[in-house]
């Protein structure tokens, strides 16, 4: 074989080479030619609002947060009473979370106009104590028992509350004073106003209050307010503050049923040393809370979609003791290790309508 051959051959064998370079060059950069072109990382929208106090735990809980980021969400929030939220300055608020109805039906009749309302979260109003208090009161009637669970006649306790009864004349011989039970303030947190709801509707014979009701029993519902003097205007300060201070200076105190859950699972080292002292009574009749998330944009409504989710309403009821807007993911109150919770809440009563509870407001801030 001539050299000249050889040299020819190496010379096509170097050009096959270079066209089959050529060629996948080609391929690879039309192939990347041909992809979309890659999506730039959503950015977190900040949503910002006012928030029941009881509810902090759950929007603080680091896998709520989780859940938000997810979602595209930076949850932010300021702590109201949820009647104060309704007449606070809402610039740049994408959403009110109040702790019932009859705050957002008050919120409507002072102008706010929610893109959506809807209830999102339920708890009961219950009444915190301590054992020693509980079972020294059941002679007066005032408190039952039903298995572990302690249950309150509301009519007995404001027939006592009327007739200026002292602790001791109930049976408690520890407690100071005239016989009462503490509650947030009912003209700017819902748990004092669902209180004093429920209070007037016991003094109607057990229907919802009315106007005219309310308008009768004004006195007699300011004399029940006043024995507690000063009041907290969040849920949870009231609940810290009735942990903190003991029985000596608050015996009983309105709160939700979700809070010792919440309590119970997201500081059980606490919990363990005063398990055995707490007491949840039931009361008869109650009224249920219904935490109601009114969005004031789209970014509320986003928010709303995620509280809404089977993720976060499981998530509200193991770890926050809501009882959530459905029963998905919602199992026995057992999980919790609380002794006396109720399987299915007793005796509740619909709360009065918004006239009424307008009324209400205005009778007990004269």
């Amino acid at each position: 074989m001539s050299a000249r051959f050889v040299a020819s051959k190496g010379k096509i064998i170097g050009l096959v080479l270079v066209v089959a370079a050529v060629v996948i060059v080609g391929v690879v950069v039309g192939w990347q030619a041909s992809q979309p072109e890659p999506v730039a990382p959503e950015e977190a929208v900040t949503v910002n609002g006012y928030l029941g106090g009881e509810k902090i735990s759950l929007f603080e809980d680091s896998e709520f947060q989780s859940l938000a980021a997810d979602a595209g969400l930076i949850v932010d929030y300021k702590k109201a009473g949820s009647y104060s939220m309704m007449t606070s300055d809402q610039t740049g608020m994408d959403y009110l979370f109040p702790s019932s109805q009859a705050a957002a039906a008050y919120g409507s009749a002072q102008g706010i106009e929610p893109t959506s309302s809807d209830i999102v979260l339920n708890s009961p109003i219950v009444v915190y104590t301590y054992r020693d208090v509980a079972d020294a009161l059941v002679a007066s009637g005032i408190i039952s028992k039903d298995g572990d669970v302690y249950l309150m006649d509301v009519s007995a306790a404001v027939d006592a509350m009327l007739s200026d009864k002292t602790w001791a004349d109930l049976g408690y011989t520890d407690g100071y004073g005239e016989f009462r039970i503490d509650s947030t303030d009912p003209t700017a947190s819902n748990s004092g106003n669902e209180w004093a709801a429920l209070l007037a509707s016991v003094m109607n014979g057990g229907s919802p209050a009315t106007v005219e009701s309310v308008q009768r029993d004004g006195e007699s519902l300011r004399k029940v307010f006043a024995k507690s003097g000063w009041m907290e205007t969040s849920s949870e300060d009231s609940f810290n503050q009735f942990l903190t201070l003991g029985k000596g200076s608050k015996p009983m105190m309105v709160g939700y049923e979700s809070q010792i859950l919440d309590f119970a699972v997201n500081d059980p080292d606490t919990y363990a040393q005063v398990k055995d002292e707490l007491v949840i009574c039931y009361t008869t009749p109650t009224v249920w809370s219904t935490h109601v998330f009114m969005a004031l944009d789209e970014n509320g409504e986003r928010l709303h979609d995620l509280l809404k989710s089977d993720e976060v309403q499981r998530l509200a009821w193991e770890r926050h003791g809501f009882r959530g807007a459905s029963l998905r993911g919602t199992d026995s109150p057992s999980r919790f290790g609380v002794t006396g919770v109720a399987e299915n809440v007793p005796a509740a009563i619909e709360l009065p309508n918004n006239d009424a509870m307008q009324e209400l407001i205005r009778q007990l801030q004269s």
